[in-house]
């Protein structure tokens, strides 16, 4: 009938024989679709509107639900769900598993003769379309059946990942039309051959939308109420059932909506009284009862992922996102990711994720005025890749809020640039494992000696095969930490020390590029993505590395030169039990064995009486390596047990604002951590601290057994017999000597047969068989020879006899035999670990040399 409304359409004449024409054709279909099951069998001919609807297709491919993605971790021997992905927050259940309450709710208000009509209730549409035409508006008259078509095609649809073509899809799923409904109609009559009543609404009530997110009666009973849809009550179930119609309308998570959810549910209660579904005292009490909501939120997403999980949470998203193995595109990936239902048991050991971050959040606080300070810490299996744990001391924070708040980041301090956006930290004298690893395997000894003095390195001299640029120029002046000085050393003492001199030239005799490959073969490459230098200076650590690649590179050390990349994830399953494969760690053997363990060799002695004994609990054979770089910008310890490897970085993320110049420019510097303390603990010991106290935790649970004896060529002590150079001039004979693989210093000038400024000897004295790389001292010639001095020695004054060869006791009595005196303890006792065990290999002064009885003497005595 006509609207009173001044502003509502006219009806005329011709749309009233329009809307006539319409109703007769829609009833027509009506008809045709009530009788054509009967038809088909009687193989009678359809007239043309049987034909019209018949042309329609009939197939609807019911395609899996959208389900929520799981991540669990181990506690124990249990699993844990530690947080969850979705577009959709649904969780499929079978019919059995649903309040029979919510059951008869829905059928009692969306489609009271669902049990009996075949797909379309043809007596509820002929009465909508005849009240659409007599008025403006009018129901639905959609079935289950027709709503269950409609939410498979509008599910179809969000499955297209191209925009254009998933919106087109969308569209024809809802749009509000003839032709759509019916399209619904007949595809409705195709779903009712192929699936039973049962299967249909178990289909329904687990696709349909709750409001939100919230999808299917499972996810939104836990929503709502904090139960399982089958533990509904009879109240609780009629409201559920009466959202359907409008579930953002009558969502009660929203205090606003509490009454219109009342009336809503009152009046699906008392359309289940009318069926016969309850009774009336049921009735009475359900709808007199007051709502009370239960709201429990999904874990959805990494923010709200189970405490200290954040960063790891995300690692293993971005590791999903970044394999090709999970679809061919990131926006496939991602659609898979959050709408396959995955369930990803990852590696995490959450006993052990809780201890490392309590250790880490007892020694360094999540933010400083005066610094930017960083911490993080990963652990790795050795021989299984598996990432044990990963934490850092900020919270997880992926909102734009994060970049006003100092104490969180969503910058994963721990993975490479791909998988946590961090550009890594420099790696420091931890580096140095890998030019020790090369040092072996080129057939080095660790027992090798080592010119360790501070000199101006020619970077002419290294070699480096992958290098664009070599042969490098220039100088290199290397410089130990606060400046320390050292004569000849061992490998061993080179690492146990971390000299970076004696590292120098130890790399001077390599090439730089192996180097750099058993780096990056044992897992040690840039965090950002670029290759990895193997210039002269990078032995030292300047590559920014990430402690997730420093954790794995030494626990391949640890499992004997063999890496294993790390992974993150044990197993995916989909929710019917369908294996999917996950990523693998890839092993490779890196180096070998017997070069593997001669490091740990080293390695081991590091932790016990070099500088990685601070890290060290004492519970068993553990192998490390400390780093700090420049001015302690950053500060690395390295632990290993043959069970678990450590990698812990505390440093500065970012420069920090020191002052305003006076023409206003803002400067800004790293902190040192020598000069700062947190929490009771200097800045540069933080990280022992934490190594110890994770270590002591994890080594009971994971093991520390020890490593096989390195070979012996390995230990060995190599000689080689000190050339002739006498009679030589000072730089002839450096070169020849160092040529031949010794160290030179030059001593006292002499008298000789020698021309002044050359050599006069040297100690050792040449063909002596002495340690390979031992430092020989040259005696200049004065020119004076030794029958032609002019004036007697001066009082006192006496010749420094030749020592070389003697037992400490012997050389001590020789020197008392030339008139020299200790009474003030003027002779000193050093060792020389080349040398053979017990002989004395050279004195400073050197043999020869005019001292007065009480000079200053040093006896060095092979180790």
């Amino acid at each position: 009938m006509p609207s009173n409304s001044s502003t509502a359409p006219k009806r005329n004449v011709l749309a009233s024989v329009l809307g006539l024409l319409g109703m007769s054709g829609i009833a027509g279909v009506l008809v045709a679709a009530m009788m054509t099951p009967i038809l088909a069998v009687a193989g009678v001919t359809a007239n043309s509107t049987i034909t019209l609807f018949e042309s329609l297709p009939d197939y609807l491919e019911i395609t899996p639900l959208q389900q929520k993605t799981e991540l669990y971790a181990k506690r124990g021997d249990k699993d844990e769900k530690i947080a969850e992905f979705y577009s959709q927050n649904r969780v499929e259940v079978p019919l059995d598993q649903m309040s029979p309450y919510l059951q008869d709710a829905v059928i009692a208000t969306e489609d009271p003769r669902f049990y009996e009509h075949g797909g379309v209730d043809v007596m509820s549409a002929t009465r909508a379309v005849l009240e659409s035409v007599v008025s403006d508006s009018g129901s639905g008259a959609s079935t289950i059946t027709m709503q269950y078509v409609r939410n498979q095609r509008v599910q179809a649809a969000e499955a297209i990942l191209d925009p254009v073509e998933r919106q087109k899809a969308f569209s024809e799923a809802t749009e509000r039309s003839a032709g759509r409904k019916l399209q619904e109609m007949r595809l409705a009559i195709g779903v009712e051959k192929q699936y039973s009543k049962e299967q249909i609404l178990e289909g329904y009530l687990n696709i349909a939308l709750f409001g939100g997110q919230i999808y299917g009666v499972e996810s939104a009973a836990q929503y709502y109420f904090g139960k399982p849809a089958k533990d509904l009550s009879l109240a609780e179930a009629a409201l559920i059932g009466g959202m359907v119609q409008e579930p953002n309308a009558f969502r009660i998570d929203d205090e606003a909506n509490i009454p219109a959810a009342t009336d809503r549910r009152n009046y699906v209660l008392r359309r289940m009284y009318e069926e016969g579904k309850i009774k009336k005292d049921e009735y009475e009490q359900a709808r007199d009862s007051k709502i009370e909501p239960n709201i429990t939120p999904a874990r959805h997403g990494c923010m709200n992922a189970k405490s200290n999980t954040q960063f790891f949470c995300d690692y293993v998203r971005k590791v999903i996102e970044n394999d090709p193995a999970f679809g061919a595109t990131y926006e496939e990936r991602l659609f898979n990711f959050q709408s396959k239902g995955y369930q990803i048991h990852t590696t995490l050991d959450l006993d052990l994720q809780d201890q490392v971050t309590n250790v880490l959040n007892t020694y360094v606080p999540k933010s400083l005025d005066y610094m930017k300070i960083g911490a993080a810490v990963s652990a790795v299996e050795p021989g299984t890749g598996n990432i044990l744990a990963m934490a850092q001391n900020k919270d997880f924070d992926e909102t734009t809020e994060a970049a006003k708040n100092p104490n969180a980041t969503s910058v994963n301090y721990n993975a490479d640039k791909q998988y946590g956006q961090s550009g890594g930290f420099p790696a420091g004298s931890t580096y140095k494992v890998f030019t020790l690893a090369n040092w072996i395997q080129s057939g080095h000894s660790v027992n090798e000696t080592i010119n360790a003095r501070n000199r101006v390195f020619n970077q002419a001299n290294f070699q480096d095969s992958c290098g664009k640029d070599a042969p490098y120029g220039g100088g290199w002046d290397v410089n130990n930490d606060a400046n320390e000085r050292f004569g000849t050393v061992t490998a061993v003492e080179a690492t146990t020390k971390s000299i970076n001199t004696a590292y120098a030239a130890m790399a001077e005799q390599l090439d730089q590029c192996v180097t750099r490959d058993i780096a990056v073969g044992m897992g040690a490459h840039r965090a950002d993505g670029q290759e990895s230098g193997s210039y002269p200076s990078d032995i030292l650590g300047t590559n920014e590395i990430a402690p997730m690649s420093m954790a794995t590179a030494y626990a391949g050390f640890a499992n004997q030169g063999e890496s294993c990349s790390p992974v993150a994830i044990k197993s995916i399953s989909l929710r019917d039990g369908t294996e999917v494969d996950p990523p693998e760690s890839k092993c490779k053997q890196v180096i070998s064995k017997d070069v593997a363990n001669a490091v740990n060799y080293v390695l081991k002695q590091v932790t016990t009486s070099g500088f990685s004994a601070a890290s060290n609990p004492g519970m068993g054979p553990v192998i490390g390596k400390t780093g700090t770089t420049d001015n302690a910008r950053d500060t690395w310890s390295m632990m290993a047990s043959s069970g678990i490897s450590l990698a812990v970085w505390v440093g500065n993320t970012d420069k920090q604002y020191t002052y305003t110049d006076d023409a206003g420019n803002k400067h800004y510097d790293w902190v040192s951590l020598y000069n700062v303390g947190f929490n009771g603990v200097s800045g540069t010991q933080a990280r022992h601290h934490i190594a110890r106290d994770i270590l002591a935790y994890a080594i009971p649970k994971y093991g520390a057994n020890d490593w096989p004896d390195p070979n012996p060529e390995a230990l060995q002590t190599p000689k080689a017999n000190v050339p002739d150079v006498t009679g030589m001039s000072i730089e002839a004979a450096t070169a020849a000597l160092e040529e031949a693989g010794f160290a030179v210093a030059v001593g006292n000038s002499v008298d000789s047969e020698q021309p002044a400024n050359t050599v006069a000897k040297t100690s050792p004295s040449a063909n002596t068989s002495v340690p390979k790389g031992s430092e020989v001292t040259l005696s200049p010639s004065n020119g004076r020879k030794p029958n032609q001095r002019q004036q007697p020695p001066s009082a006192g004054e006496h010749s420094m006899p030749d020592l070389n060869g003697m037992s400490l006791d012997e050389a001590q009595s020789a020197l008392r035999d030339a008139g020299f005196v200790n009474g003030g303890n003027n002779w000193f006792q050093a060792n020389d670990p080349g040398g053979e065990p017990g002989k004395v290999t050279r004195t400073d002064p050197p043999a020869g040399s005019m001292l007065t009885k009480d000079a200053k003497i040093t006896i060095y005595v092979g180790q």
